[in-house]
């Protein structure tokens, strides 16, 4: 019923809309150009968003596309957008004022502006305040929602990290990073083998025009179904691991300004273009390697007995007693104490900071002083300093967040096509 009645508004606004200006000397009313859902895009939403990807464009492009071919992708942009936040509204989120000033004022920072600086510079795009917040907020909602159907539905388990980094993608090119274009023409979850036949023509003849000498960024940003259309189908610099599966032993093969063969997945026909590669170096690290006693003030210590404690075991250690036996006798921490209070190599980071700076003035073999940290009373004993190359245990965190994204990208384009599949969309836009 609620649907119907939708419809119906809608349609008596273009209808009336249209009686309007008809007449002299009066102003349009905001046209209604799609339907979706029980919503309704305007033809003013549409042309501000058109304004704001003009001006953006116009700094990366010397020619921009046409003006109707940029309203039919921002237009299926906005539908996605709609689409999105009623889910997230029929999921119960919200995004309340506090968390979104916080938010416009931390991106304002890493401009290096203030929050007045950073909307006025806002405004001079076409974009006034009470619109940023609109659009900061809609943009907050839609990670939540997808936080909540995409990500938090992601698994990855050992012994699947394992066989990833065993891959041929993880093996062999894990030091080099690829820049790639992506055009995506899309099908139906359900395409009839007509509908399949379709998208293949239009991709081969798409292909054929790139092959041809036609610009890849405004094929892309005209014709591209994909998620990065509208910035020239980018996908930015990625190491092969962390493209999606479809794509990484495509890319090994590719040359740099290579467009590949149509490559299909359940989204539809997939065009790349491999436009640079670059070496990634070595992870070397500054690690110390320490030990330490603790003792801590409780119950039973006063802080004054916990002091006279750690100062009498420091004076023995100066004395020329045994570090190690010492630590194992009268230390206070569990994971170190029975180590003779041995920390292990480890990147000073880790430590809270009180610890830190003590580590820091310290050269192997001397023996600081007495340091308060939130545990307790320590004494510290600095066994040496290294540069590690810690490239395999970067190499496993960025397996596993390349295995996530991987799965996040895939699941995520299937969830933004179930959702567009399910909805009705009806068009109202012309030309």
């Amino acid at each position: 019923m609620l649907k119907t009645m939708f419809k119906a508004l809608a349609a008596t606004l273009l209808l009336f809309s249209g009686a309007l200006t008809a007449a002299p000397e009066v102003v349009e009313l905001n046209r209604v150009i799609a339907v979706v859902d029980e919503t309704v895009i305007t033809e003013r939403a549409l042309e501000r968003r058109l304004e704001r990807t003009k001006a953006r464009l116009s700094r990366q492009m010397s020619e921009l596309p046409a003006d109707n071919l940029l309203r039919r992708q921002l237009l299926e942009q906005l539908i996605s957008e709609r689409l999105q936040l009623e889910r997230a509204k029929l999921a119960g989120l919200h995004i309340n004022d506090e968390d979104l000033n916080s938010t416009i004022a931390n991106i304002a920072a890493e401009n290096g502006l203030s929050l007045q600086q950073y909307g006025e510079l806002m405004a001079s795009q076409g974009l006034p305040f009470a619109q940023l917040r609109e659009q900061i907020r809609n943009e907050m909602l839609i990670a939540q929602i997808r936080q909540v159907e995409v990500s938090n539905r992601i698994a990855i388990s050992g012994d699947e990290l394992q066989l990833f980094l065993q891959s041929r993608a993880a093996q062999e090119n894990r030091n080099v990073e690829y820049l790639i274009s992506h055009i995506l023409i899309a099908v139906p979850e359900a395409a009839s083998p007509r509908q399949l036949a379709e998208a293949k023509g239009r991709a081969e003849a798409l292909r054929g025009e790139l092959l041809g000498g036609a610009d890849f960024a405004t094929q892309a940003i005209t014709q591209s179904d994909g998620g990065q259309a509208l910035e020239g189908g980018s996908l930015g610099w990625r190491g092969a691991a962390q493209l999606p599966s479809l794509f990484g032993d495509e890319v090994l093969e590719m040359k740099v300004g290579e467009i590949s063969p149509l490559l299909r997945s359940p989204s539809g026909f997939h065009i790349l273009r491999l436009d640079d590669k670059r070496g990634e170096e070595r992870h070397m690290v500054q690690q110390v390697r320490a030990r330490h006693i603790l003792i801590s003030p409780n119950a039973l210590v006063s802080p004054e007995e916990a002091y006279r404690r750690i100062k009498s075991l420091r004076e023995r250690i100066l004395q020329g007693a045994d570090f190690a036996e010492l630590a194992r006798a009268h230390s206070e921490d569990p994971g170190s104490g029975n180590n003779g209070g041995d920390l292990g190599w480890a990147d000073p980071s880790i430590y809270v900071a009180s610890f830190q700076e003590a580590l820091a003035k310290l050269q192997p073999g001397q023996l600081s002083e007495i340091i308060t940290s939130p545990f307790g009373l320590h004494i510290i004993e600095l066994l040496g300093r290294r540069e590690h190359d810690n490239s395999e245990a970067v190499r496993e965190s960025q397996a596993r967040r390349a295995l996530f994204g991987r799965k996040y990208e895939e699941a995520l384009e299937s969830w933004l096509r179930r959702l567009r599949d399910e909805a009705y969309v009806e068009y109202r836009l012309e030309g």
